[in-house]
């Protein structure tokens, strides 16, 4: 359980003009500037719950993992996970949970990654038998057999995140912060993170906190996302449920042959070309059963796809809403 209850963080910001002149005066009187990167921010989170933290860059998402990871104390407000306050009990609350941040290696830069594990099994103290069960299991799951014996500086940014996720799982973490996870991955590689990321969910019951800017990712993983803006929680909400509430309309795809159908009210061209229409439609006005026999009564339809807003919609009305 994580229980986040009016935390505030403030950052002293040093601030100076371009320039020389500016340089050499900054080195005997400094301006700063004071940045609330969190401002009362609160919210709970059951155990095995997988939530989406959401916000554009400098929102604030970063702080609250570093707060929640015991690395940062904040200014005031209370923090307990699994019974414990992060930056007092850092020893007992690190071995219970994992971190990746997609910026930040964990793992050594000149040593292969097999050496970089070893380390982390002997930091962690976990049990042989343990290490050995988890690394096979993630060796095979992430493939990542071909890399174990690669220096981490030869990897490329796709293999060497999934060295990382492999690397913050060894220790059997209760809760998982993954920012970013996906970053540099191909098609493939981001679909067996996904399912890697469900399979642990599912099976162990872990907890996972995940910051993106992937709707993908958000959109494959979680149910619960929190949206944060200038330090603040603005939103907190099943995914679905948002989306109803920030946009009722429907969104047909239809491939016909033969002369494009005239639209009716409640419908509006998205986009068009020879034999494909995509339309907007507005359900209060024509339902979509409706909207697709008046199609129909026009024109052949070939194919007819109807979806509702995609969560990359969803995000960029919220910002807009919000004005972050």
């Amino acid at each position: 359980m994580i229980e986040f209850e009016g935390i505030s963080k403030t950052y002293r910001v040093a601030k100076r003009q371009a320039g020389f002149g500016n340089a050499v005066k900054a080195l005997f009187s400094r301006e700063y500037e004071l940045v609330n990167a969190l401002n009362n921010v609160s919210f709970t989170i059951r155990d095995g719950e997988m939530v989406g933290y959401i916000g554009p860059n400098g929102a604030g998402k970063s702080t609250t993992i570093k707060v929640m990871c015991g690395v940062l104390t904040p200014d005031s407000g209370s923090c307990v996970i699994n019974g414990r306050v992060p930056w007092k009990e850092r020893i007992a609350h690190v071995r219970e949970i994992g971190v990746v941040f997609g910026q930040r290696s964990q793992l050594w830069w000149d040593v292969p990654v097999i050496d970089s594990f070893d380390l982390i099994r002997d930091m962690y103290k976990i049990e042989e038998a343990s290490y050995r069960g988890n690394l096979s299991e993630l060796t095979e799951l992430l493939d990542l057999k071909e890399l174990l014996k690669t220096p981490t500086r030869n990897l490329s940014l796709g293999q060497r995140m999934r060295c990382e996720i492999a690397a913050s799982l060894l220790h059997n973490p209760k809760i998982l912060f993954l920012d970013e996870p996906t970053i540099g991955l191909d098609a493939v590689s981001k679909l067996s993170v996904r399912q890697f990321i469900q399979r642990l969910n599912t099976q162990r019951g872990t907890t996972v906190i995940l910051t993106t800017h992937d709707m993908q990712d958000i959109e494959a993983l979680t149910q619960r996302i929190l949206l944060i803006g200038k330090g603040r929680i603005l939103l907190d909400g099943d995914l679905e449920q948002l989306k109803r509430q920030v946009s009722q309309r429907r969104t047909l795809t239809v491939s016909y042959r033969g002369k494009p159908p005239a639209l009716t009210a409640g419908m509006r061209v998205e986009q068009h070309r020879e034999g494909r229409m995509v339309v907007s439609l507005d359900p209060a006005v024509l339902p979509v059963s409706q909207a697709i026999a008046a199609l129909a009564a026009q024109t052949e339809l070939l194919d007819i796809s109807v979806s509702e807003i995609s969560t990359e919609e969803m995000v960029a009305a919220l910002y807009r809403e919000y004005r972050i």
